[in-house]
């Protein structure tokens, strides 16, 4: 569209009324599909002082659909703007592999970045001014009831992988298309043949799901930002596509897409027009200060008065458990409960240019108050992320971040924002001189109070004493410095202890899980060798390692060199007892499936799926088999499964010894007398033949069940062949597989166990560490003002004065030059009646410095990947609740001790108010209270 129109005729008061009575028509009549257009923040602020220049000092009455953005004009006269330049808004970087055109900025903010015009009103604008790009975007339903409109500024981004030619490209494409759509547009960038053309949900190398379902919703069928399309290609004349699809599902061991995404997409912008309007369908709009789509239901009031509250979850936005975590604990912290529900907004310190002028503490607050409004439906933290990337970009995105370097910028954030200092005065501090500690404390707490007053600083900071020593001069230099956390070093774990399940392939034993110790930077040698000693590996015997996912085996860990690092806490290990062949091998993997009801079908039907964990033997590659050889493998692999009576004696004596192990003492008992019994009744079972297939090389079927002479061709190319038992439930009732099921984790966390808590590292011996006299680093010399010189001074820290909240920080994660990582050391923090006088220099206190615990950061996993939880006492019940995101559970007081403690939050115990309640007002139904705000 060229600009046509010219406005030069026009007055800047006519051009405001021609766009305010175009706004009203389209605020009537907007719905779903409608076209909104971006244009820069900063030339419709030039704009707006342009048209608003012959208001004088326009005073808003609230009825301007231009909401919040009309303000006192100008005494000068404004410019009229030049063209519209949308440039600022635009990525020039592109990909070679993109079909996208015009790519955004990632994180642009609605209102700071960006306003979004309906179209009738960009039309106006673009014929007066002309200009570009011109940026569309769609209207689309959002929320949970799918009532709301929002703008979908940032549609998918998606990354086709078309394979077999294994070619790329990346497209647009808004949530709400159809698979069918999508299937269209690959098949157009790739140049294939619609009907000859599958698409798969892919991530990980891995087919997840088969995008079959052509009406659904590309947001119904959980496709997430950024995330690969495999496009595959079955032209080659071998069958209908459908069917071979069908196939590879069942070949590869399809397993159900995962329901809980770890990356959503960036945030969308809610509906906003004229940058201050939200939308509802029925297209009346509605000033808000918020325009929380992902809320529509989280604050009117689910749930009656005198409810429990408190107990609101967080939805996950994309790796932001590290935010949800830090945010429960600080939210059920006393103090802060009752100060952010009260009037607050009277302390916010508008002109702090240390702060987010009042805009973090707002967001917060606001959050705060959700999360303590009656009801239960998760909230979304989408408004305080907004507000808080746009002050801090680090956390801007969604990677996973560390919650403890969170909870520190948000609580120097909220402090700057609540200062009651506006005015800070220059301070110049004095030397001790001699003069006594107390004196000199008070005068350093004192001078800081005068430049830092807050809610914060009521409630989180303490006094250090730190002592400087000259090594040269002995000149000591004495100094409080404030803190509003401690962060305790932990002893480092120089092993890691590793559960790994051993299977046999010759049907001597039942699997048995085996926890062993490695050396925590170690290798896969060292694992095997550590599993070789504790289950007694016989002379032709060795360990072979499997990485097991979905039920299958996701990788062998031949490589002795491969770094047990890269072996996460959450993984599911599988050691095989195999004979040691000299010779070049191949492995049989026996993959178990079972019948399951295929509920996403409109015709309920049963599919085959794996369960269990995969038994594995091996094969010489030069070896000829029968099919009857493979019968008699598989027969051998279950053969401690067997269920019969004249083994029940030896069955018992082996489930006995089926508990998690760290040598292998029950290996080899049972034998005795009946095992020639024993021997005949496996006999006698092997003679049915199993229910077992598999696919060649040539991707050709071969049913394992007839023709047991035929013999069967070991792959020359690959290193493994997969053979299908299909267990019916006649199967099951001779054998049992419960036993392949519940595969334990590498390393599973909750409390520790009985042997490890013997000895376990105190937090009290921490602390000590902690305040342990020692030497400065040569990287951080002091000055001594007697030497004159930089000198590596001794340094001592002391508690002088201690927080009504004590924060401490467990320093898990340690970095060097060539590698960082996690120490999993459990530490035995005391939950009552910490006992901190001792460790308090200030012996005038004549107090008892007692805490007790409220609520505790977990992190789980590795550096690499991770998840963190908060575990929350809730003190007018008295009762402890795990709170993972969006769900919450009750949990027992003796559960909350782990070595995934990560950042602990102690209250002071006072001898007349030991319990004070987070509920301050319970009669209040504080969504009222939202509204008023």
């Amino acid at each position: 569209m060229e600009g046509t129109i010219c406005s030069a005729q026009l007055t800047p008061e006519e051009e405001r009324l021609v766009i305010r009575d175009i706004t009203i028509a389209a605020e009537a009549q907007c719905k779903e599909g409608d076209t909104f257009y971006l244009i820069t923040q900063r030339w419709w602020q030039h704009w707006l002082d342009y048209v608003n220049q012959e208001l004088g000092s326009y005073a808003n009455n609230g009825t301007s659909s231009y909401g919040s953005h009309y303000y006192e004009a100008s005494s000068t006269a404004q410019k009229r703007p030049s063209v519209i330049d949308n440039s600022d808004l635009i990525n020039e970087a592109t990909s070679e592999v993109s079909n996208v055109g015009i790519e955004l900025h990632d994180a642009l903010v609605e209102g700071r970045d960006y306003i979004l015009l309906p179209q009738e009103v960009w039309r106006q604008l673009y014929g007066w001014y002309g200009g570009g790009p011109i940026l569309a975007r769609k209207a689309i339903s959002s929320g949970s009831s799918q009532t709301e409109l929002a703008i979908e500024v940032y549609p998918l981004r998606l990354q086709l992988l078309m394979m077999p030619k294994g070619d790329r490209a990346i497209i647009r494409i808004s949530k709400k298309e159809t698979v069918g759509e999508l299937h269209r547009k690959a098949c157009e960038i790739f140049d294939l043949m619609v009907d000859q053309v599958c698409i798969w949900d892919y991530y990980g190398q891995q087919k997840h799901a088969l995008m079959d379902n052509m009406e659904k919703s590309l947001d119904d069928s959980n496709i997430q930002m950024d995330q690969e399309i495999l496009v595959e290609d079955y032209n080659d004349g071998n069958g209908s596509t459908y069917s071979r699809c069908l196939s590879s599902v069942q070949d590869n061991g399809f397993i159900e897409k995962d329901s809980a995404p770890m990356l959503l997409e960036p945030s969308r912008s809610s509906l906003s027009v004229a940058g201050g309007l939200s939308a509802s369908k029925n297209g009346q709009f509605l000033a808000s200060p918020s325009s929380d789509m992902d809320n529509f239901q989280g604050t009117n009031g689910m749930g009656t008065r005198g409810a429990s509250v408190g107990l609101t979850g967080l939805l996950n936005l994309g790796n932001t458990c590290f935010m949800n975590s830090a945010i429960q604990c600080l939210v059920h912290t006393p103090e802060f409960a009752r100060y952010f529900r009260e009037d607050y907004r009277q302390e916010i310190n508008w002109q702090n240019p240390l702060g987010m002028v009042g805009e973090l503490a707002l967001a917060f607050g606001e959050l705060l108050r959700k999360l303590w409004a009656p009801g239960r439906t998760p909230v979304s933290p989408r408004p305080f992320k907004t507000k808080l990337a746009r002050f801090a970009p680090q956390f801007s995105g969604y990677n996973q971040h560390d919650s403890q370097e969170f909870l520190a910028f948000l609580l120097d954030g909220l402090h700057e924002d609540l200062n009651r200092v506006k005015h800070k005065p220059y301070i110049k501090t004095k030397d001790a001189d001699g003069r006594p500690d107390e004196e000199v404390a008070d005068e350093y707490w004192a001078n800081h109070i005068a430049r830092n007053d807050s809610i914060i600083v009521d409630v989180c900071q303490g006094q250090f004493k730190s002592t400087l020593v000259c090594p040269v001069c002995d000149k000591v230099s004495v100094t409080f410095d404030p803190f509003m956390y401690l962060s305790l070093p932990l002893q480092s774990a120089h092993t890691r202890s590793m559960t790994v399940t051993v299977f046999t392939s010759d049907g001597s034993t039942l699997p048995t899980p085996y926890t062993v110790s490695v050396p925590k930077q170690g290798r896969c040698k060292d694992l095997i060798q550590a599993i070789t000693n504790a289950c007694s590996v016989k002379n032709g015997e060795r360990i072979l390692l499997a990485e097991i996912r979905g039920h299958l085996i996701h990788r062998f860990l031949e490589d002795p060199l491969i770094s047990l690092s890269t072996i996460k806490d959450d993984d599911h290990l599988a050691a095989y007892r195999i004979p040691k062949k000299s010779v070049d091998v191949v492995y049989l993997q026996l993959i178990h499936r079972h019948e399951e009801r295929e509920l996403s079908s409109i015709t309920s039907s049963m599919v085959w799926r794996p369960y269990g964990t995969p038994l594995v033997t091996s094969i010489s590659r030069g070896d000829v088999i029968t099919r009857g050889d493979i019968q008699s493998m598989v027969h051998k692999m279950l053969s401690p499964m067997l269920r019969y009576e004249k083994s029940s004696t030896s069955l018992r004596s082996a489930a006995a010894c089926k508990g998690t192990r760290t040598s292998g003492s029950c290996l080899g008992s049972g034998t005795s007398d009946s095992s020639t019994e024993d021997h005949q009744a496996h006999r006698t079972e092997a003679s049915t033949k199993l229910p077992l297939h598999m696919i060649d090389e040539n991707n050709v079927y071969i049913d394992l069940s007839i023709g047991e002479e035929k013999t069967i061709r070991v792959p020359s190319s690959l290193s493994s062949m997969r053979v299908f038992v299909d267990w019916s439930r006649e199967d099951l009732q001779k054998y049992d597989t419960s036993v392949l099921e519940n595969l334990p984790e590498v390393l599973k966390y909750g409390p520790a166990p009985k042997k490890a808590r013997s000895e376990p590292l105190s937090l009290y011996a921490c602390l000590e560490a902690f305040l342990r006299e020692e030497p400065l680093v040569p990287e951080d010399m002091w000055y001594c003002p007697r030497c004159k010189e930089q000198r590596q001074a001794s340094k001592k820290l002391d508690l002088w004065r201690l927080p009504e909240v004590l924060v401490i920080h467990l320093k898990r994660f340690s970095y060097s030059r060539s590698n960082k990582h996690k120490l999993e050391t459990f530490i035995n923090f005391p939950i009552h009646d910490f006992d901190l006088t001792n460790y308090v220099a200030n012996k005038d206190s004549s107090q008892r410095q007692l805490y007790e615990l409220y609520a505790l950061s977990n992190h789980y996993g590795s550096m690499a990947s991770g998840h963190y939880t908060a575990h929350i006492k809730l003190l007018e019940e008295n009762r402890w609740y795990n709170f993972d995101d969006s769900h919450i559970s009750p949990i027992n007081e003796e559960d909350v001790k782990s070595a995934a403690a990560y950042v602990l939050f102690y209250r002071r115990v006072r001898g007349e108010d030991a319990f004070v309640s987070n509920d301050l007002h319970p009669s209040i139904d504080f969504s009222d209270n939202l509204q008023r705000i």
